[in-house]
């Protein structure tokens, strides 16, 4: 649908705001409505009573409720307290996701706010208000260089008052967001389709991979029972032995002395846990260490060939296989290597370093207190299932070729969610800054139906 302009337009009277239609106003947000802090320090989490929301459940202008914490009405202290109601925005003032922010819904009347900032509306629509706040012209050409100007990411109350707000008349600010609630609506059903597909081609994947270096290519082939309980059957002609008896290295590497002031744009590569993903290396923002450095780490030179795995951190068990002729390269203290003695298997063994088995060792390894990490003689008691040695190349060539194909799906899958998240951005700044006149386009009535929000 083509959407027209409206038929007058003024300047701003700001030179990157540009033009908006005649009849609305410019305004800081501490003219629209109070900023309020939440509690600070609240008091202790418990499983339930009064809801405390965080950073961590607000996003894109959704309240999520996955980790929500709780706390006693009783042990809020009173000259403290600001109490949410239906309307309310949560801004978030520092961390990783500062700026964004998320409306109260009906079910949170009484809760409370952490860390962050509330804005209460006094006249102006807060729905429209919150759809201003995840558009372009406020929130990534205001709040974010606000939040900028300290050394970490950080939006204080004056801050945020001081950003400037486009705010049509009431009644068209109700039409806006009646348009907006059906198209983002429509929009975010595509995304929710196009995510579910995304998710099943990669458990797909991830079974198909699991099932072929476990049981083999072909279904009809005899079975034994492996001896091991969670693995359950493999072929009987198959062995099931540790993964220390197949190779001739389990080791790391180590940060250099110096840390990241010793890393380099040029010279040779340093590879860390950011790097290895399960579909490969990914070099984006690979650093380099100089060939002084590089002979003092040369028992963590990585080779063509070698399979990579993160031991330590929220990525541990992530794995990958070094290509063929890549260039030397070395790996720090969260990167192991595992180079088996025979060149034949290697191919093979990163399929299978990749497979439920092995994801399931590793997490059993991290069930006790500590939680610190694979160490090397973990690793090499994880058990697998090796074929016989002419296999090796059926099953990583088959696991090459549907892999591909499947990636194929998935990385075309990922561009339509981008695509359509970037349209869902494009369409709210559009409306909300008049770009767009969409009057005509929502239902007489609708208005009405929608001021009832909840």
């Amino acid at each position: 649908m083509t959407h027209k302009p409206y038929l007058r337009y003024k300047e701003a009277g700001v030179k990157w705001m540009g033009k908006v239609p005649e009849h609305w106003e410019i305004k800081p947000l501490k003219r629209i409505g109070k900023i309020n802090y939440g509690i600070g320090e609240p008091p202790k989490y418990q499983s339930e009573g009064t809801p405390l929301i965080r950073a961590t459940n607000i996003h894109e202008g959704k309240l999520i409720e996955d980790g929500m914490v709780f706390v006693n009405h009783e042990d809020i202290p009173a000259n403290r307290v600001f109490w949410l109601q239906v309307g309310d925005i949560i801004i978030v003032r520092s961390g990783a996701y500062t700026g964004d922010s998320a409306r109260i819904p009906n079910g949170y009347v009484k809760s409370i706010a952490g860390f962050d900032m509330v804005l209460r509306c006094y006249e102006d629509d807060s729905k429209f208000v919150q759809y201003a706040l995840l558009s372009k012209y406020l929130k990534q050409d205001q709040i974010d260089l606000e939040k900028l100007r300290a050394a970490q990411p950080h939006l204080n109350a004056e801050e945020l008052g001081s950003c400037l707000f486009i705010a049509p008349p009431l009644s068209e600010q109700q039409t806006i967001v009646s348009f907006l609630d059906q198209e983002t609506s429509r929009i975010d059903t595509l995304i929710s389709e196009k995510e579910r597909l995304l998710s099943l081609l990669q458990e797909y994947r991830q079974a198909l991979i699991s099932n072929a270096v476990t049981k083999g290519l072909d279904p009809s082939v005899k079975m034994k029972d492996s001896g091991v309980e969670w693995l359950g059957e493999v072929p009987e002609h198959w062995e099931v032995m540790r993964l220390g008896f197949l190779c001739n290295k389990i080791g790391s590497g180590k940060t250099p002395l110096g840390g990241s002031e010793s890393y380099s744009e040029s010279g040779v590569l340093f590879i860390r846990s950011q790097n290895v993903y399960y579909e490969g290396l990914l070099l984006d923002d690979i650093v380099c260490i100089n060939e002084e450095i590089d002979g003092e780490m040369a028992g963590s030179r990585v080779l063509p060939g070698d399979v990579l795995l993160n031991i330590t951190g929220a990525s541990l068990g992530r794995t990958c296989l070094v290509p063929e002729n890549f260039p030397p390269a070395n790996v720090n203290q969260h990167v192991s290597i595992i180079r088996a003695k025979d060149s034949s298997i290697r191919k093979f063994l990163s399929w299978a370093m990749k497979s439920f088995s092995i994801k399931a060792q590793i997490e059993s390894y991290q069930n006790g207190a500590a939680r610190e990490g694979l160490n090397f003689d973990q690793i090499s008691q994880l058990i697998i299932v090796v074929p016989p040695r002419i296999e090796y190349s059926y099953i990583s060539g088959f696991l090459d070729h549907e892999t591909s194909r499947i990636d194929t799906l998935i990385s075309q899958a990922r561009k339509f969610i981008d695509l359509l998240k970037e349209y869902r951005s494009s369409l709210i700044t559009a409306a909300v800054t008049g770009k767009i006149d969409v009057r005509e386009v929502v239902p007489s009535g609708s208005e009405k139906q929608e001021i009832a929000y909840e």
